[in-house]
């Protein structure tokens, strides 16, 4: 099974990720496990080989992460949920004639294409579109993709999971050389607190990749904004 898990955790709590490996674990093997938050490249949590004690990447600690294994099997252990944590956790083995990484290597490339007002006004419908183009390097894997949408907000928090499309898009065309493109679309009724930057994540054969985002604004409406400036003329002319 080459799909990618989507895992939920309470704040605080703890989880155990577990990665299936191609081959048995070996002295000479390395398990690397990496973290990737939307719109950014992959982060080393933490990389082990054998029975030696594991060597973590800036910002990740023992205290917090521990890899484990167990034959053809390695487990990341995060002892307390926090925020920052939400993201992509990827997985691989190394040895020293190669690196195998789990899931299928695909073609693929994720666009973002806006179709929003700028800016928008409470109470608008918006749609946001997601194009994945991908060819058949492999066809061994035909798993259909699993599109993500995520929204940070303008206070710059971190990324939340807003919606999850499973459903095979009925909106794709074939291309030259055996390419294929499929649009997503994800429409929502807007409100005040709705600002920030929209990101599309397309998870399949083992990939994961990002958009590039979307920024959403709200203006006022028209009416909050004439009954502002009458205020401000009275306050003016009373002063």
């Amino acid at each position: 099974d080459t799909s990618v898990p989507v895992v939920t955790v309470q704040l605080g709590e703890p989880v155990t990720l577990t990665c299936a490996l191609t081959e048995k674990f070996q002295a000479v093997t390395w398990v690397h496990w990496y973290k990737q938050s939307a719109g950014n490249t992959l982060t080393l949590i933490a990389m082990q080989r054998n029975d030696m004690p594991s060597t973590y990447g800036p910002g990740f600690s023992f205290s917090r992460f521990n890899i484990t294994y167990d034959g053809n099997k390695s487990s990341l252990f995060i002892s307390s949920i926090f925020k920052q944590d939400e993201g992509m956790y990827h997985c691989g083995h190394m040895d020293w004639t190669e690196s195998t990484f789990t899931g299928t290597t695909l073609a693929y490339t994720v666009v973002q294409e806006s179709t929003l007002s700028d800016p928008a006004l409470p109470k608008d419908s918006e749609t946001l579109q997601c194009s994945v183009l991908f060819d058949y390097e492999n066809p061994t894997c035909s798993e259909e993709p699993s599109v993500f949408w995520f929204r940070a907000g303008s206070d710059k928090s971190l990324p939340d999971l807003i919606y999850m499309d499973r459903k095979i898009s009925k909106n794709c065309e074939e291309g030259s050389f055996s390419t294929k493109r499929c649009i997503y679309n994800f429409s929502k009724n807007i409100i005040s607190s709705d600002a920030g930057t929209y990101y599309c994540a397309v998870a399949t054969c083992g990939e994961i990749l990002f958009g590039n985002g979307t920024n959403l604004k709200i203006r006022a409406k028209p009416r909050l904004i004439k009954i502002l400036t009458f205020l401000m003329f009275i306050i003016f002319v009373l002063l």
